[in-house]
């Protein structure tokens, strides 16, 4: 049985191959990496161990090792014109463990983006106080954090400068915390980090979805806008290895904190294959970044405006729809013909588009959860970094169109799905262009 699993398991990633290779891929939180980051995170690192800060190690044979995570570091630091960066996080949830070690006490209190609207389960307390039921967010579960929502404007999908300055001011926390899973427009990080300074709160940023475009010069500069540190992963606009970073504006008291915080507190060997091909993938977008996330903007923007023009409703039309990677759906209108968020993921999938079903902000009030929600929430990353452009989120729409709206058979659409995909499978803004869903 057991050379039969070692057959079958690699038959399993084999089809899977075949099948992104056909299939459009448009998970706001996924990306592809170049066949060189793809080589680096197959090394021998992932067999070593390095604890420690690179010429501080616990463990000998790290010489070279060493190397390559202070070119990461730095390479980092460049990027993201930071002071400091600590590239040893194995995620993004592990980078906000860290600043919340670094920044709060146990049992502290935090502010954070409301779940319902779009914010991270890392970021959320242990029991949902509206309604008593345990959700087990990372912040209240692991850290003991007591955490508020700030307040959101559902209408603009933003936070609400003043009803957040308000809560701010009366919950007084030790930590204010911008950035969220479903983030279409900047944060209002200057307006209220001058609040969180009035009732001595540290703020940070968590740039999972976004930190690519902000290391190639979009969407916000959230180090030069009063955030003391941002943490994120490496793997959604920042098309890398699936890890994360902390970094701050300057090298000093958080700094220190925070790799106090990674070692001994939270990693022991922290994937160090990962932090290879996060580096590579560094050297690429200090290269390759500004292109390749400008257009990830646009197409973001093509592609709301072209499923609008199919009959769809993605939100903020007022405000040109996104200024990101991300567009979101509300579907609410098809709930009678077609159905929600669940159903309409399981029939473009059958079609070989990959898409997420995401609560809208509203849904708990109207009786929707995340089982069947209201939204569906898509991203321009990976498919702009298979060379799409503006022209081609219209093909997509229209593909959408046919599934969801003509309620076209969605395996008589695949193979036009496929053909279309056909057109669209090497990795781009790279130094070397490769195929993108090769399997060795």
């Amino acid at each position: 049985m057991s050379k039969e699993a070692v057959s079958k398991i690699n038959g399993l990633i084999k089809e899977h191959h075949e099948f992104f290779g056909k299939a459009i891929p448009l998970i706001a939180s996924e990306n592809i990496m170049s066949k060189a980051a793809r080589l680096a995170c197959t090394c021998d690192f992932q067999h070593r161990y390095a604890e420690g800060w690179p010429g501080e190690r616990v463990y000998a044979g790290c010489e070279f090792l060493d190397q390559v995570e202070i070119l990461c570091a730095d390479m980092a630091k460049q990027y993201y014109r930071a002071g400091f960066a600590d590239v040893r996080p194995i995620s993004g949830v592990v980078a906000n463990l860290a600043i919340y070690t670094a920044m709060t006490t146990p049992k502290g209190k935090m502010m954070a983006m409301p779940i319902p609207s779009g914010g991270h389960i890392s970021h959320a307390p242990r029991l949902a106080k509206s309604t008593g039921n345990a959700i087990n967010g990372t912040a209240g579960a692991v850290r003991g954090l007591d955490v508020e929502y700030l307040a959101f404007d559902q209408k603009e999908m933003n936070l609400d400068i003043d009803g957040s300055a308000k809560r701010i001011r009366d919950f007084k926390p030790e930590l204010l915390l911008f950035g969220g899973s479903v983030f279409l427009f900047p944060h209002p990080v200057k307006e209220l980090s001058a609040v969180a300074k009035e009732v001595g709160a540290n703020v940070a940023y968590d740039g999972a979805h976004v930190a690519g475009l902000i290391g190639s010069g979009y969407f916000q500069d959230p180090l030069r806008e009063g955030a003391e540190a941002m943490s994120f992963s490496t793997h959604k606009t920042f098309p890398g290895p699936q890890h994360g970073c902390v970094i701050t504006a300057e090298a000093g008291e958080w700094s220190e904190k925070i790799k106090a915080a990674c070692f001994p507190s939270l990693l022991s060997n922290h994937h160090l294959h990962n932090v290879a091909g996060f580096a590579i993938t560094l050297a690429e977008m200090l290269e390759f970044g500004k292109r390749y996330h400008g257009q990830v903007i646009k197409n973001a923007k093509a592609f709301a405006g072209a499923l609008a023009a199919a009959g769809f409703k993605p939100l903020c039309e007022h405000k040109g729809y996104t200024a990101s990677h991300q567009v979101v759906l509300d579907i609410t209108g098809l709930e009678q013909s077609f159905g929600l968020g669940a159903d309409i993921e399981k029939a473009l999938e059958k079609a070989g588009i990959i898409v997420n079903r995401n609560l809208l902000p509203w849904d708990a009030r109207e009786g929707r959860s995340y089982k069947n929600p209201g939204g569906v929430r898509l991203g321009t990353s990976e498919v702009t970094r298979l060379g799409m452009k503006e022209s081609d989120m219209g093909a997509i729409a229209e593909f959408f169109k046919k599934v969801i709206i003509d309620k076209k058979d969605p395996k008589a659409i695949q193979p036009d799905v496929a053909a279309f995909m056909a057109g669209f499978t090497t990795v781009k803004y790279c130094f070397e262009e490769t195929k993108a869903f090769e399997w060795y």
